[in-house]
């Protein structure tokens, strides 16, 4: 397998939803037309519930608060501080295997995680990055993955819990799985495990994203 060169990257700090994923639709227009090349956002949301196209009513809070509808896959999420979202937008080769993307996408955290010293898993008919279940508790998603893919250039991407509040979840059905918990870095790891640290060994493996067959 050839790995092609690293993305462009942009830290972007704390953005707010909306102002990024406007930010991503006009990335995303360029890199189509070829105006600008493969890009990944690295950032941080306040805090935000956002629901994919698979979304069922009862996955969302109870309480009323605030949902954002949105056009990736998946069901819904939260994003805040504390946690690191990236969005890659990325050219895909033809034909474009969103099934493949996704899989890398899922490989690079894993990395990721691992040269954090925490070690996780694929779990089967669940995208994302698991930490395996254990004598703590069930299987636990570290990381959260979301895409959509048009004009055959990637949207969305994926949410990183280093040492975000993972009470955010309590209001929801997290991705829409009602018997699996959501963990961070910080609590696997037993110590505060910040979005700056961590960013540097995330932009270390992002060439991962556009690994070629060829």
């Amino acid at each position: 397998m050839r790995i092609l060169p690293a993305p462009s990257v942009v830290r972007a700090g704390l953005v707010d939803y909306d102002v990024a994923r406007e930010r991503q639709r006009q990335l995303h227009d360029a890199v189509v037309t070829g105006e600008a090349t493969d890009t990944v956002l690295l950032l941080e949301h306040p805090s935000v519930y956002t629901a994919g196209k698979r979304t069922n009513s009862w996955d969302r809070p109870v309480d009323g608060t605030p949902v954002t509808e949105v056009d990736r896959g998946g069901r819904i999420t939260w994003h805040g501080p504390g946690q690191i979202v990236g969005y890659p937008i990325l050219r895909l080769s033809d034909p474009v295997d969103v099934v493949a993307y996704v899989r890398r996408v899922e490989q690079m955290l894993m990395d990721v995680c691992a040269d954090l010293g925490v070690a996780t898993v694929r779990v089967d008919g669940r995208s994302g990055v698991w930490v395996p279940a254990d004598d703590r508790g069930p299987e636990r998603k570290v990381a959260a993955i979301g895409i959509r893919v048009a004009r055959g250039v990637t949207l969305h991407g994926f949410a990183l819990n280093c040492d975000c509040d993972l009470t955010a979840y309590a209001k929801i059905v997290p991705c829409g799985i009602p018997d699996a918990g959501v963990t961070s870095l910080s609590v696997e790891l037993g110590r505060t495990v910040t979005v700056a640290e961590v960013l540097p060994t995330v932009e270390r493996h992002l060439g991962t994203l556009l690994a070629s067959p060829q």
